[in-house]
Parts: structure tokens; sequence; C-alpha cells
């Protein structure tokens, strides 16, 4: 299959790149590199260092565009199918991923949205007017439901009111401006099915950690990016980062919000999944994407228990910031996810083999990892307020 990914020089997309390509896909993309340039104005980078565009573009073919400039995203689409590259599937991974970026202020909330909503229309028109049969995948993601305190199904759900049903998505509770812009896509991407036949999924993605895939083993210039800060690094990621260089691990809060997770590999072969089984014409489907739930502070202990076993940090602790987000500390959290593994998904990585393989990945990059530990403790606030957080 030609698969398209856009946003393909991201944590996910370069690496389902070099997944896809293992397995004899064809493989090419779009990016406008804003994630390397966002971390950067968090004063951080990525500790693990990535080649360059000239780099990686040797070894996939993509190009530099932005999806979100008006007619851009359809001249890509033209030019490909013309040269004779129309892909089998497109996959939409150029989104901005970050919920405390998007709520710095005004500015970074409105760029957000922008970049992410109008980005997905645009692609959403270009398939409808160049190539309305090829499918796409979507990234959503599981913030998108917030924590409803009821089951969280996986797509749609039966109403029923004075004896009259019908099926309807299941209610979204954005818990930022990013996961707002999530829940603007998943509900335009559910009207182009319904009102032009598009095919398209939807990947309600759980937190994905780990710092490489079998295909990066052995070449530096294949590995991804993995980020640290409190912006755009996961709450596994500072976890890791911070025992491995002796800073105190930080739940935010008593610690007791459940999320799901999934090791980055097994999320490739979710993705691939769902690719190599596309949805029928004018099917919207949702896959939950996630393998186990936990609490952030189980999870942090998780981090510590390892870190300690492992002799990464003997004396890895555990200290609670003050909670600079706006969220349930407490909640039932019961979401579905049956669709992929009926597909023939198992997991294939434990949590803790997981997280060792992290942790001892990133000692290699410890100096990399001192230099941006500044970057570890967040100063972004959901009510506006200014300064790094206090420790518990």
């Amino acid at each position: 299959m030609k698969v398209c990914i856009l946003g393909i020089d991201g944590y996910l997309g370069w690496s389902l790149a070099l997944y896809l390509k293992a397995r004899n896909h064809e493989v090419f993309g779009i990016d406008n590199f804003s994630r390397r340039l966002q971390v950067q104005d968090m004063g951080s980078d990525s500790i693990i260092p990535i080649d360059d565009f000239r780099g990686r573009s040797n070894l996939i073919p993509f190009s530099e565009g932005d999806i979100s400039t008006d007619g851009t995203c359809k001249e890509y689409f033209r030019e490909a199918i013309l040269e004779g590259n129309k892909p089998d599937v497109i996959v939409n991974m150029a989104q901005m991923p970050s919920a405390p970026y998007s709520m710095i202020d005004a500015k970074h909330a409105a760029w957000t949205q922008r970049n992410n909503v109008i980005g997905n229309l645009n692609v959403l028109f270009a398939i409808r007017d160049l190539m309305p049969e090829v499918p796409m995948l979507g990234l959503g993601t599981m913030g998108e439901y917030g924590t409803p305190n009821v089951d969280i199904p996986e797509g749609e759900f039966e109403l029923e009111y004075n004896g009259r049903k019908t099926r309807a998505q299941f209610p979204r509770q954005p818990g930022s401006f990013y996961h707002a812009s999530k829940v603007a896509n998943s509900i335009n991407n559910e009207f182009a099915c319904r009102m032009w036949g598009l095919k398209i999924t939807d990947v309600m993605q759980g937190v994905v950690f780990g710092t490489k895939i079998p295909e990066m083993v052995g070449d530096p210039k294949l590995r991804t990016r993995f980020d640290v800060d409190h912006c755009f690094g996961t709450a596994i990621n500072r976890f890791c980062a911070q025992t491995v260089i002796n800073e105190p691990i930080t739940p935010y809060g008593i610690g007791h919000q459940q999320r799901g997770f999934l090791p980055l590999e097994d999320a490739m072969r979710c993705f691939t999944i769902a690719i190599e089984n596309p949805p029928i014409k004018g099917e919207y489907r949702v896959f939950n994407q996630f393998e186990d739930v936990y609490t952030i502070l189980g999870l942090a202990r998780l981090v510590r228990d390892v870190a300690r076993e492992t002799g990464v940090n003997p004396n890895a602790i555990i200290r609670n910031l003050t909670n600079p987000r706006k969220e349930a500390e407490e909640h039932y959290y019961s979401p579905e996810s049956l669709k992929l593994r009926k597909l023939g998904y198992h997991p294939s990585i434990d949590m803790r083999s997981a997280i060792s393989e992290m942790l001892l990945d990133l000692s290699r990059f410890r100096g990399n990892l001192e230099k941006v530990k500044h970057c570890l403790v967040p100063d972004i606030q959901w009510d506006g307020t200014k300064g790094k957080v206090e420790f518990e």
C-alpha cells in the first residue's frame, strides 16, 4: 500500500513511517516541522538526537508544507497524484499534541485550534475533491472523553427516550483547548463520512511511551524524537527523565488521575492493523487505543521501583506537585477497547519491561537531560497563574 503520513517528522509519524516501510508499504509524507520549534520555545529539545529534514527525507520521501494553510494541502495531493503517488490511505498526525501548550495564552490556544482543526478540515476537503475513495486514519485522543464517571464505549452508543431509540457518539468533555481541537476534528470527521461518504477511522489514543521500536536499532539516523519538557513530554517521559538525573518524580496533585497507556511498538502495530483493515464507504469508526489503565501515582511508583531494581537510580523518590491543571484527581474510569483486538491486536510488551528499556536508554543521554532539567517542572497553569508549580 502507498501510505501518506501527514506529520511524518513527529514522534509517532516517523516511527510509523519506519514501521510500515519495514513491512513493504510505500511511505511518503509532509511536515511543517513546528514540533521542533515549539519544543525549542519551551527551552528544551529532543533528548535523543534526531536527524535533520534532509537526512530523513533521504530515507523516506517527504516534503515541507503546512496543511493548515489554505490551498497548500490540496495542491500537495494534486501534485502527488500527478506524479503517480496517489495514496491508498492517508494518516493525519499533523496535530499539535500538547494540552499545556494550548493553555499558555490566547495566542497559543488560537494557534492550536487553527493548526489542528483547519488543517484537518483542509485534508477532508482534499480527499472529497481529489480522491473520495481513499480512507483516512485520524489521530484522536482518549482525552477527548474526559472523565465522565460512567463507562466509556468505543464509538457509538444507543440512546432511548420516550420509547424512541437512536445511535449517537459518546459525549466529549475536553480538558484543554488542545483536547477541544481534537473533539472538533472528531465531529468534523463523522460529519464528512455522513455527508460525503468518506471512509475515516479515528483512533482515540492513550498515552504512548517508549524511546524506540526495533526498526530503529543499529542506526542513530533512524531514531525518533523523545521529549521530556512539561509541555511535550508526557508524564511517563518526565518521570523516567527525572529519576535518571536523580530528581524527584513529580506526579500532579494526589496522583489518582487514571489514564490509558500504550508502548510505542504496540501503538505502531495498532495503527498498521487499522490501515490494513480500512472502513467501508460512508463509515466513521472509532478505535480506543490503549493497553492498560494506571493512576498517575501508580505509574510514578512503578518508574521508581524499576529504577531501583535496575540500578539506574537506587535512591529514586516521589514528591507530589500542586496540580497546575483543572482536572478530577479522584474519578471512575472504565473505557472499552475491543475493536483492535478483534482485528488481531495482542499486546506484546509489558509496562515494566518497557519502562526498564526507557530508563536504560535515557541513561545514555544523561548529559542531554541535565541540560533541560529546568523544563521538567511546569510553569503553565490552567487558571493563568504564572510561575513554577510548588511541591505539596
